[in-house]
């Protein structure tokens, strides 16, 4: 036999309470809908968050919400090139991918990175389904600068696999592969496709997961982190010069996806634990949001369950 006092701390359930409470209108906003997820980089090397991260988004498609999700994995193949001594070759600060390197990058992203988080996620139940951006030609690219090798430029992506996955229940997990207008590969910014691909499924929201807490006007300053701001104001720090390099390609995706009419994009800090839900189902959130403001947060743009429609409120 236990006893209620020393299994229970004092206060737990009624905090426990109001938190799931405050949680149910943004439930009934984004129940039935989709949402892109992109995860990288720092936020995706700790292999016990990375299991966390996993695990939320496995809760978010029990919740009702569809996510896809499409990622990166730089570090991953920065060691995979020095295992290999292959040489790393910079112009106008872009990794040039010879073919020998895109060999690589195509082993690290599907056979590592890419099996990683779909093992992850399948140990909450079977529903991680792990695709390149060349399956069912995802992805297709071209090459972006001839100086650059394997790199592209994203042309289209081909939504049919995409979307039998998710109205099957899967979740897609999408590396950075691209297939290319000439029928080789090209390596392909995961920010930049998970943008595109966003925009192309009508999704309802895009979530950049990084590793740091939003955008800043001036970086580092904590007090230029930007809780929200407008499409307009994102347009014009894309073409001013204070983004860092790393940021560009985010908040530049944030644009064309917002400019498709996705609801609204959000850049976070995927380090925190549990960020996506505290994004997603708390009053505050986190990071940076980018559109989707006040007028726009509760309306329903995109295609919803016969569940979801029910929620809709008599205003």
């Amino acid at each position: 036999m236990k006893y209620a006092s020393q299994t229970r701390a004092e206060g737990v359930e009624v905090r426990t309470g109001e938190i799931l409470y405050e949680a149910m209108p943004w439930l009934k906003q984004v129940t039935g809908k989709t949402i892109v997820i992109k995860y990288g980089g720092s936020a995706m090397e700790n292999q016990e968050l990375a299991a966390e991260v996993m695990a939320d988004i496995v809760l978010l498609k029990i919740l009702g919400v569809n996510p896809v999700l499409v990622h990166g994995g730089g570090k991953a193949i920065n060691r995979a090139f020095e295992k290999f001594d292959i040489p790393v070759e910079f112009v106008d600060g872009q990794r040039v991918t010879t073919d020998e390197a895109m060999n690589i990058v195509r082993m690290v992203l599907t056979g590592e990175v890419n099996q990683q988080l779909v093992e992850a996620m399948n140990a909450h139940g079977n529903m991680g389904v792990g695709v390149s951006g060349t399956d069912a030609g995802i992805i297709v690219a071209e090459q972006a600068d001839a100086r650059l090798g394997r790199v592209g430029k994203i042309t289209r992506i081909n939504t049919p696999l995409i979307e039998d996955l998710v109205a099957d229940d899967y979740i897609p997990i999408i590396a950075s592969i691209a297939i290319g207008e000439d029928g080789g590969c090209y390596n392909v910014n995961a920010d930049i496709a998970a943008g595109h691909i966003a925009a192309a499924i009508g999704a309802h929201k895009i979530i950049f997961l990084t590793d740091v807490d939003g955008l800043y006007e001036n970086y580092p300053d904590p007090e230029s982190l930007i809780a929200e701001m407008s499409l307009g104001e994102a347009e014009a720090m894309v073409r001013g010069d204070k983004l860092s390099s790393g940021m560009i390609p985010k908040l530049a995706s944030c644009v064309r996806a917002l400019d498709a009419g996705v609801n609204g994009a959000h850049i976070i800090n995927g380090t925190v634990p549990h960020a996506l839900l505290l994004e997603m189902l708390t009053d505050s959130g986190m990071g940076t949001m980018v559109g989707g403001l006040a007028s726009a947060q509760f309306l329903n743009l995109s295609p919803v369950s016969k569940f979801a429609s029910k929620l809709i409120e008599n205003h």
